[in-house]
């Protein structure tokens, strides 16, 4: 034992004080730049100043699909509330002293300041949205001022109405932007004032100022890719829908804030997009889908390409925002209805707002999509793809269900198969080998034979599904016969980091999981912390971002237990993460962490488990340890995310990813049953 607490004391030391990096290459995504430059066609509508903090100004009582207000702020240490620019009952911006324990939906905590404290500025607007009885209510954005690199000081803050977004700029950099439903009212005359005390100027722009991209402009260092997150304090990754394509890989998500709080709750979703020939350097292009109409918010899809053309298709899930009666679905339907296909139904919002199945089509093969304003089916999350003959199918999701065929995108649909797949939330199909395979989002999985015309085997009531922690599954093959699969997992809600593992087929048509190499992080060169580990031991790690490896060896075959528990500083089970691995059972499972003993046994999907919420559950049937077996587990903790990532991979053949909120690993904590433990392995995490 004293040889072992040497070993983790020059352990410990090295990770604190940094040593070479290994050879390993990191993926990269050079993101576009968070930077815009701001043009005015016009002098300012109104201006106040330090001297003359309040004024009037007239409007004409008309509706304006724009405005931009510039403000020059001095920001300093402050307590409780202070107004920095207020229109009477339509526009506040303000600073607060937020709660850093509280994320809600703002995920405010991000980022504090040194002292703990979490001063914010928030911008809110009211909206009016008459005749069709929604609401008139406050749409509200902000950042937490500890996001900046020198958040005291001088700075221009920006907001900026435009009839679908309502925007932060500080310094040119976008900080925070919410969608709208409705417009200001304004009235003929309106009153306005600053706080002269931290706003020296402010000027109304009526109608706004025209806004850019600044391409010259970036941040100096490129994130990571596996566990990666949109920039921002409030931004995440939502549902992946990816293909392999002219040997490039392409991946479609639903850019998120807010945990789908967004546009009052709706979502807001659009499709953002980036791809990569190598997978070590990808690259961020603009969005595929963006928000142009305050009807959008935008469901799963599928991107396929057909007769030479990259297109994307994806749901208006209209529906959300407007009853039925104002959209499209009731006409879609009723022409399937009556004709036993679907029609083809330009968009015509002036008339009516479109709802259902679209697509855009890309004007380069990579990148650059145009909306086509096709409205080709009732479903608002198509799933479409094209089969090796070169035909058109669709998988039916939300509002929709079965399969359907199509002689062209607008040719209309006609179902083939009314009860399969079953509908619901994002269905993915894809074939490998002599096997095809539809993933049901969240909890479904099917197979069967290609050829053979027999009925889809249920893969999770056999219990050898890959539901891993992993939301809503895309399943891609790239060069070399490799398949990976991408998604997102949950953090404190809907959304969160985007990751991939790769997948492995067997023999049976089962899939195993395991890590992609291309995307591992790059670490530190391995630090030994015992070469065997014969009973309950702790070793205390001091970076909350890491990868330890370690050999396993049953005492008999098929026998056996073994468990790690990731803990707090303290080394309670209080917010502790037990990772285990039943030999025995052929099982592996994370729970929370107890003092004495082994976590209680978590379920698995068929027994009612729920690995998308990326909490405590169990995998079955996992394969490779009837012999020695190697674990790797990744350990990933940042401000943003409010706690841990942990990413498992046992034997190479399967993979289980939880998230522990509030835990920053500080002890990990080994206990055994009936295995040995050896050539236990630690590396910091280089980026």
């Amino acid at each position: 034992m004293r040889k072992i607490i040497t070993v983790v004391i020059t352990s410990l030391y090295l990770l604190q004080s940094g040593f070479a990096q290994s050879d390993a290459v990191s993926a990269k995504l050079h993101t576009l730049s968070p930077y815009f430059s701001f043009t005015a066609s016009n002098a300012p509508y109104a201006t106040l100043s330090a001297s003359r903090p309040k004024g009037e100004f007239t409007t004409g009582n008309t509706k304006q699909e724009s405005f931009t207000i510039k403000m020059l702020v001095n920001l300093q240490p402050f307590s409780g509330e202070q107004m920095l620019l207020e229109v009477p009952e339509l526009i506040t911006i303000k600073l607060r002293q937020a709660d850093p324990e509280n994320r809600d939906r703002q995920n405010y905590p991000a980022a504090v300041m040194p002292d703990r404290s979490l001063p914010v500025l928030e911008a809110g607007i009211m909206l009016n949205a008459p005749g069709i009885n929604l609401f008139t209510r406050q749409l509200e954005i902000g950042y937490p001022l500890a996001s900046l690199k020198n958040p005291w000081g001088r700075h221009e803050v920006i907001v900026h109405f435009t009839k679908t977004n309502w925007t932060i700029y500080v310094d040119n950099e976008l900080m925070d932007n919410d969608f709208v439903v409705g417009y200001p009212y304004w009235r003929y005359q309106r009153s306005w004032q600053i706080n002269p005390a931290v706003v020296s100027e402010a000027s109304l722009y009526l109608p706004g100022v025209d806004v850019e991209r600044d391409n010259k402009r970036n941040i100096e260092k490129m994130p990571g890719l596996q566990y990666w997150t949109p920039r921002g304090h409030n931004s995440w990754v939502g549902d992946v829908a990816t293909i392999y394509h002219d040997g490039r890989y392409h991946v479609f998500y639903l850019y998120d804030r807010r945990h789908h709080a967004s546009k009052f709750g709706v979502g807001g979703h659009y499709f953002e997009h980036f791809s990569t020939t190598d997978f070590i350097t990808w690259t961020e292009h603009e969005a595929a889908t963006p928000i142009e109409e305050q009807w959008e918010t935008f469901g799963t899809g599928t991107p396929f390409a057909y007769n030479g053309k990259l297109y994307l298709s994806y749901g208006l899930h209209t529906s959300r925002i407007y009853p039925d009666s104002l959209t499209a679905y009731p006409q879609i339907l009723g022409y399937y209805n009556q004709h036993q296909k679907t029609g083809y139904f330009p968009k015509d919002p002036q008339r009516i707002y479109p709802s259902g199945a679209t697509y855009s089509v890309s004007a380069d093969d990579i990148s650059n999509f145009k909306k086509s304003g096709a409205l080709f089916h009732f479903s608002e999350n198509p799933s479409v793809f094209t089969t090796p003959e070169g035909k058109l199918k669709m998988y039916g999701n939300f509002r929709s269900k079965g399969t359907w065929e199509s002689a062209s995108l607008d040719s209309g649909w006609y179902c083939t198969d009314p009860e399969f797949p079953l509908g619901g939330d994002c269905t993915f199909g894809f074939r490998w080998g002599k096997y095809e395979y539809v993933i049901g989002g969240f909890t479904s999985l099917w197979r069967r034979t290609i050829g053979k015309n027999e009925p889809w085997k249920d893969v999770v009531a056999e219990g050898k599904d890959f539901y891993n922690g992993v939301n809503v599954p895309s399943v891609s093959p790239i060069s070399n016969g490799r398949y990976i699969m991408a998604g997102w997992m949950p953090i404190n809600g809907w959304g969160g980091p985007f990751l991939i593992h790769e997948l492995i087929q067997y023999p049976d048509g089962r899939i195993g999981t395991k890590w992609m190499k291309e995307l591992i992080p790059a670490t530190t060169d391995a630090v030994v912390l015992a070469k065997s580990v014969e009973q309950k031991n702790s070793f205390p790690v001091k970076d909350g971002n890491f990868i330890l490896t370690f050999d396993v060896v049953p005492q008999k075959k098929k026998d056996g237990k073994l468990a790690l528990s990731f803990l707090p500083s303290d080394g309670s089970n209080i917010k502790g993460c037990e990772m285990q691995i039943n030999i025995t059972g052929f099982t592996a499972q994370y729970s929370d962490a107890v003092k004495d003993g082994f976590g209680g046994m978590q379920k698995s999907i068929r027994n009612g488990g729920n690995p998308g919420l990326a909490g405590n559950y169990a995998i079955e049937n996992i394969m490779g340890v009837e012999k020695p077996f190697t674990v790797r587990i990744l350990v990933k903790s940042n401000a943003k995310l409010g706690g841990t990532i942990i990413d498992t991979e046992v034997a190479g053949q399967n993979t289980l990813v939880t998230y522990r909120n509030g835990l920053h690993v500080e002890n990990i904590l080994f206990n055994i049953e009936q295995t040995g433990i050896h050539n236990v392995k630690i590396m910091k995490i280089a980026e």
